[in-house]
């Protein structure tokens, strides 16, 4: 059976551009065939500033909210995060949904399809992957960035990916492949 990757929707911002390309990582790694690919919106889960009372290595969460959120990142074997760059860091929806959970992300490999003006979201992404590996997450060093995603867009908003995108979009997710299995041990 094909591992589950989540594939992270990061943006919760009115009008973001984050669907777009989640949705195309999704039908690209379906097609890839080494994944069950799930797409996973934070906002779909409406968490509030992190509002648990309990530390969340005890797992006592009281929240339904935070239940919901740790059943769907519990049941990934592997994460892309699709993240917008904002203000040269990671959008904080990113970070208080990491800071809600603990053993669910432990031990799962990490890969980040950023996306911003000039950068493509790099400094996005460099600025995540120490917060990932402070949940035991393997943040890889394959992943897919898109600068002046804009451009990337048709006057309808679908998004158009280059070869050299698609192209590394295949390599992220061979290597993520990869790291989830030698991981998977761990997971128990």
């Amino acid at each position: 059976m094909p591992h589950q990757l989540n594939i992270i929707i990061g943006s919760t911002r009115p009008g973001r551009a984050g669907p777009v390309f989640a949705h195309w990582l999704e039908r690209f790694a379906g097609e890839h065939g080494k994944f069950k690919p799930v797409l996973t919106d934070i906002a779909a889960f409406d968490l509030p500033v992190l509002d648990e009372p309990h530390h969340p290595r005890l797992g006592k969460y009281e929240k339904e909210h935070t239940r919901a959120w740790s059943k769907a990142t519990d049941a990934a074997d592997a994460f892309v995060f699709v993240a917008p760059e904002y203000n040269y860091f990671v959008a904080p929806a990113i970070v208080n949904a990491i800071d809600y959970l603990s053993r669910e992300w432990q031990y799962k490999p990490a890969a980040i399809l950023s996306y911003g003006g000039v950068s493509g979201g790099l400094r996005a992404a460099q600025s995540l992957k120490p917060l990932l590996t402070s949940v035991k997450v393997m943040p890889i060093p394959e992943g897919v960035t898109l600068p002046a995603y804009q451009s990337l867009l048709d006057k309808d908003g679908a998004f158009n990916p280059t070869e050299q995108v698609a192209g590394s979009a295949r390599a992220m997710l061979d290597e993520l492949h990869r790291w989830s299995e030698a991981l998977k041990p761990l997971r128990g």
